[in-house]
């Protein structure tokens, strides 16, 4: 029996450094608090990581996606394909355009959407394909890039989990139409709240900026610095959705330290792999050989029958024994009530994404852990799961 700890191991804590600390201070200082230079800054840097033309950074994720789409033109009429395993915000962004929100069931190994159920999806009133990079995983862009080409339709990828991810050798951020990411506190890069869209397409980019400052030509910054002018022309009526210096003080230090934040990330998941792979009655999550995962999660699945214990009593025990916080990523967006009572959604329309709903769990995931903490989560899995037998 493993001993138990008093103190609680929480699901997921950021890791800001004396680096990020003294950029917010500077920032704060230097008596510009609202979007300036400290976001372009992190643009450029973002853009140039990524590989992308265009980085535009917003207050979240959620405005990356709901631009995009806006630009697009997608609205009332038209229909856009997502997974059914997601966070309800890929999901809402679409259903404030006016559009319908069309969820495909997921690939049971990938966790992704399957692309065969994508392309039974389109319809003529398809606009958009929003794949989502579920936990960090790729979704299989060749395929959907070859259905969007086929139909002609807008690739937005929901990239909330991907910062870091690869696709046969290139990042997520510089594959589809445009892509959506999250800096949100539990993310691999964590500003607080924010997000960032790139894009290879100077028009759209244009327009998200536009669209995310009121629908203004001009930001603050290029009004009221030493280099500005006050004159500006509102030329859309647009949102209010964009980065502050802040929030980019300490992205700029969290882009720097990424690649040993993400080594981290791999080595906790691997030991957490090595332990759980032989469990019996544990599913680990699967990685393909043709990218990087990212490891924004370690989702485990629980197979009740085998494993002795229901996923909801071993997140109790987790809980209430070992004092171990976890989450479950995600109740699937079309089992929610709006969008059932809403769409006619249905459980059994996604036999994939139930069954893998019901087994889940995500487990402490991230670069402060020690590893006497992750011994612990697995010392405690074990105890729990071998204890049913």
């Amino acid at each position: 029996m493993v001993q138990k700890r008093s103190a609680f191991l929480p699901y997921s804590l950021p890791m800001i450094g004396k680096d990020e600390i003294q950029e917010v201070i500077d920032t704060l200082e230097s008596g510009w608090l609202s979007k300036g230079p400290k976001v372009e800054a992190f643009e450029k840097a973002f853009a140039a990581w990524t590989g992308a033309k265009h980085a535009i950074a917003l207050n979240s994720c959620t405005a990356a996606l709901f631009l995009a789409l806006k630009a697009k033109g997608i609205g009332p009429g038209d229909e856009v394909i997502t997974s059914a395993v997601t966070f309800s915000s890929t999901a809402n962004t679409i259903v404030h355009t006016g559009a319908v929100p069309v969820f495909v069931d997921i690939d049971p190994l990938t966790l992704n959407a399957d692309p065969k159920n994508i392309e039974a999806a389109v319809t003529p009133r398809t606009k958009a394909i929003v794949p989502v990079h579920f936990a960090g995983q790729s979704c299989d862009m060749d395929e959907i890039l070859a259905i969007a080409e086929k139909h002609q339709l807008f690739v937005l990828e929901d990239a909330a989990h991907a910062v870091y991810t690869t696709y046969k050798q290139k990042m997520i951020g510089s594959i589809g139409d445009a892509t959506a990411f999250s800096f949100y506190a539990t993310k691999n890069l964590a500003t607080g709240e924010g997000g960032m869209l790139t894009t290879d397409d100077d028009g759209l980019a244009d327009q998200i900026r536009v669209l995310s400052l009121h629908g203004m030509s001009k930001g603050a910054w290029n009004r009221y610095s030493s280099n500005g002018s006050w004159y500006y022309e509102v030329e859309t009526p647009g949102y209010k959705m964009n980065m502050f210096d802040l929030q980019a003080a300490l992205g700029l230090h969290q882009l720097k330290r990424i690649d040993s934040m993400q080594q981290r990330r791999a080595d906790i998941a691997s030991r957490y792999q090595d332990a759980f792979r032989h469990m019996k009655g544990l599913t680990i999550p699967h990685v393909s050989d043709d990218g990087r995962h990212a490891w924004h999660l370690y989702v485990l699945q629980i197979e009740e029958q085998e494993a002795g214990v229901s996923r909801n009593d071993l997140i109790s025990a987790l809980k209430d024994q070992y004092h171990i916080g976890t989450s479950v990523h995600f109740i699937p967006v079309p089992f929610h009530p709006y969008y059932q009572k809403t769409y006619g959604y249905k459980e059994t329309d996604f036999p994939a994404a139930a069954a893998y709903y019901h087994r889940t769990v995500s487990l402490p995931l991230y670069p402060s852990m020690t590893d006497d903490d992750v011994e612990y989560v697995i010392a405690a899995v074990t105890d729990i799961v071998k204890g049913a037998d």
